[in-house]
């Protein structure tokens, strides 16, 4: 019985699979364009990308620079989540 159900899944899988139309090649795109963005946004503010610990003494503008990128990371999902022909 296990083996039906596992011969089940396997043409789900398969099934699922001819199913997917979505943009995973302009998903990652967009997130190296956003992270680029960030890198770019965190130099004009004076510090590294990676190396700003939370904590009281953050600057404002990595605070703005970390909005920014979260909000355009939430606009890769709409990427990815595009037919592609």
């Amino acid at each position: 019985m296990t083996s039906r159900y596992n011969l089940f899944y396997v043409v789900l899988f398969f099934m699922i699979l001819g199913l997917a139309n979505a943009g995973p090649l302009a998903y990652g795109i967009c997130q190296s364009g956003c992270n680029s963005l960030v890198v770019a946004c965190y130099a004009a503010a004076g510090v590294t990308f990676g190396t700003v610990t939370a904590g009281a003494g953050i600057p404002a503008a990595v605070v703005a620079c970390n909005t920014a990128l979260g909000t355009c990371m939430v606009a890769c999902v709409a990427a990815g989540c595009a037919p592609t022909l």
